[in-house]
């Protein structure tokens, strides 16, 4: 009988271990993946076109006063949606400003975004369409610059911005920056990168969270030097932020950075990873079997990507340090995707370079959503304060 018992508490153990296995190798690839898509999670209960409103089911997004996109249909269809009119427990009456595209009255669940701008033009400005040559090839970018000459073309300007959106998302998401940096005399350039649908896919075809994406941000910062940009503030939003400060520490062209400013940023890589796993319940040997096909080469086979990733290289807390020009945190503490744990250490550890804005209820990347006179202001003021630097010839 104990040896019965032996066996079947083995065969047990062997069970657990091959599920905690299966759930480290689909997290890790959930993670890294590029998405198709991105799941609708918000019901769509009642919409009137010719009143201009719609009735969504109540959910942390759709309770969020403010503007934002609602991508319907599995990303087919696009509106956007103003103020709240009504709500109750179940339900949220809201403003519907525009449907860009789709059957929006046929649409029974969709997701919201912070992006409400399709095109820069859609801002009244000017853009050109750019190319940026990256290692992977040729990646799309908007130049939308700050003045146009007496010919017509973009006039000679020092200042710009190259802004780095988020996972899973493109460079629309960062359209709703460019105006308060045009206010301050910045071009703006929206990039895109590696594996976002619009820039050339990597070889692996997976995230590297920052860790090779900063390399099209560096062929960006090229492009804006080659074109008379010596005095740049990098923008990163999301998984933007990590790549951000990837380019900000490895990259050639660094010393013509100025200044950063960060959205809804993941600072350390092992926090949010940590967090989103615990929001899901997963267990902690689940949690290290993630950190461990990251980590270890032969976790290759498992995730596809094709180099391991550094996290202690990742972790912006451990080198803050390193951080030599300003920098401008704005995190929400309810974020729900990248916690504010992070942001909030960097911001203690170098209190001389960094000003944190912390937000109550906006969510994830949608701080200029949820307010965006405080949004523009904060970001408006800190750029007004930043102080002329010298910048040399790169070393490379």
């Amino acid at each position: 009988m104990a040896v019965v018992l032996g066996v079947g508490a083995l065969a047990a153990v062997g069970t657990a271990a091959l599920t905690a296995g299966a759930l480290s190798v689909y997290a890790a690839r959930t993670v890294i993946t590029p998405p198709s898509r991105r799941p609708d999670d918000i019901p769509i209960l009642r919409v009137d076109l010719a009143a201009r409103i719609i009735v969504l089911g109540a959910t942390l997004d759709s309770r969020l006063p403010g503007e934002y996109s609602l991508w319907f249909a599995g990303d087919t269809g696009h509106a956007v949606l103003g103020d709240i009119i009504d709500s109750d427990e179940r339900t949220v009456t809201r403003r519907l400003l525009r449907v860009n595209f789709g059957a929006l009255e046929r649409a029974r669940h969709g997701r919201f975004s912070g992006w409400v701008y399709l095109a820069p033009e859609e801002l009244g400005v000017r853009s050109r369409e750019v190319s940026i040559a990256t290692p992977l090839g040729d990646a799309p970018a908007w130049h939308v610059p700050a003045a146009w000459d007496e010919t017509d073309r973009p006039a000679d300007n020092p200042r710009w911005v190259i802004q780095v959106h988020g996972r899973a998302v493109r460079r629309a998401e960062t359209i709703r920056a460019v105006p308060v940096f045009a206010d301050h005399g910045y071009d703006s350039l929206l990039i895109s990168y590696r594996n976002d649908g619009d820039a050339p896919r990597s070889p692996d075809h997976r995230y590297a969270l920052g860790d090779r994406e900063w390399r099209d941000v560096e062929a960006a910062l090229r492009f804006a030097v080659a074109h008379g940009a010596r005095e740049i503030v990098l923008m990163g939003w999301s998984m933007g932020g990590a790549t951000v400060l990837q380019t900000l520490t490895r990259s050639a062209y660094r010393t013509y950075i100025r200044g950063v400013v960060l959205d809804s940023p993941v600072v350390d890589w092992l926090v949010t990873l940590d967090f989103q796993a615990a929001s899901r319940r997963l267990p902690r040997i689940v949690r290290f079997g993630v950190f461990t096909l990251f980590r270890e080469r032969w976790g290759r086979f498992f995730t596809g990507l094709a180099e391991p990733l550094d996290f202690e290289r990742l972790d912006f807390v451990a080198r803050a340090r390193e951080i030599e020009v300003p920098v401008l945190l704005l995190h929400s503490d309810d974020d729900g995707f990248v916690p504010s744990d992070a942001s909030r250490a960097l911001a203690a550890a170098r209190p001389d370079v960094v000003q944190l804005e912390v937000f109550q209820v906006a969510r994830h990347t949608k701080l200029w959503n949820y307010d965006r006179e405080r949004w523009e202001r904060v970001v408006g003021d800190w750029l007004a304060a930043l102080r002329p630097q010298s910048s040399r010839e790169p070393d490379a």
